[in-house]
């Protein structure tokens, strides 16, 4: 029997027009722009503006343009998964309300939040629903309004994020192109280190939580950083290593843009060239489950058909992982 395998066939992305830099950010929290680009490496990031526009509005105009440059109609989408852990709402998915935006109704859709590994949890999902022949065309899209969960005045944390949306088309084919293979893992321990304290289940929103500001990200950069570094390095490596793929033959990686010092370290464990590390954190920060495909978008016109490439990250939870994609279409 034939194998099919799930390649990406399009991608699409919306960023917001408000650009929030280091200078005005240091109009707010004690910060300038120098501690910022040595810790953290961004220089800009994009910001929601607008009374009631949640991540699906970001996730909505992604995919839109996503239908658009395929010349795909929302009538053939079977199903859209959205990597969110900024939803616009409890419930209902934040997919669910994506779809009815961009006029998608014959699909089934839902939410996969594992924080900032979530697009590639995500990616893994679709692409099982297209390999076992149960989907033809599905939408995975990261989108995040980071900004929401943002506290101004942790200077610690209120530099790292920005908003933003990216989406991939994923469809069937038996040529030797698409999604590989993948390693996931959850260390659930480090649930502590990086998390939102309040208005879940266990926490409900109150006067006493929100006085308390605990509806903000809070994150243990030390330790975060450390195991971001050891688990998005390791995991890369072991890709490699599993598929016999030198460090000349890998054509990009394409890691989480959580912070500089990481991407540099896990490039440089994988022995990769700067040239084929794809960085985009100067100009969005980190867009948490949308920063990857973010770079896919954005180095589009340069990747070829048949190109090895690694997605990377680390986020949440904790939450880390590698996919190796074989790329499918070269950018007319």
């Amino acid at each position: 029997m034939t194998k099919i395998n799930a390649v990406i066939t399009g991608v699409g992305a919306y960023l917001p027009d408000y650009i929030l830099t280091n200078e005005e950010l240091s109009t707010m929290v004690d910060t300038n722009d120098e501690w910022i680009m040595t810790r953290i490496g961004i220089k800009e990031r994009r910001i929601l503006k607008g009374d009631g526009l949640g991540s699906s509005e970001l996730g909505s105009k992604a995919v839109a343009e996503l239908l658009k440059k395929t010349n795909t109609s929302p009538e053939e989408i079977d199903l859209v998964i959205c990597a969110t852990v900024t939803p616009d709402m409890p419930f209902p998915a934040t997919a669910n309300i994506i779809s009815d935006k961009v006029g998608i109704n014959n699909a089934f859709s839902f939410d996969i939040n594992a924080g900032c590994s979530g697009f590639l949890f995500s990616l893994t999902t679709g692409a099982k629903y297209i390999e076992s022949g149960m989907c033809k065309k599905v939408i995975v899209v990261g989108a995040e309004k980071m900004s929401s969960i943002v506290d101004y005045t942790d200077r610690q944390t209120c530099p790292i994020f920005g908003d933003g949306s990216a989406a991939v088309l994923l469809e069937p084919t038996t040529e030797n192109v698409g999604v590989i293979d993948e390693i996931l893992h959850t260390q659930g321990s480090g649930r502590k280190h990086l998390y939102q304290k309040a208005g879940g289940s266990c926490r409900p929103a109150s006067h006493e939580t929100v006085d308390n500001r605990e509806h903000f990200i809070y994150q243990e950069g030390s330790h975060v950083f450390k195991h971001a570094v050891s688990n998005m390095a390791d995991v890369s490596v072991e890709m490699m290593e599993k598929h016999n793929i030198t460090s000349e033959e890998l054509a990009w990686l394409v890691p989480h843009q959580a912070n500089n010092r990481i991407i540099e370290a896990t490039a440089k464990r994988m022995g990769l060239a700067k040239e084929k590390v794809m960085i985009n954190i100067e100009k969005y920060g980190n867009t948490t489950s949308a920063t990857i495909p973010l770079c896919l978008w954005e180095w589009e016109k340069q990747l070829k058909k048949g190109d090895d490439i690694i997605l990377s990250g680390f986020g949440a939870g904790f939450t880390w992982g590698a996919i190796l994609i074989k790329w499918g279409y070269d950018t007319k």
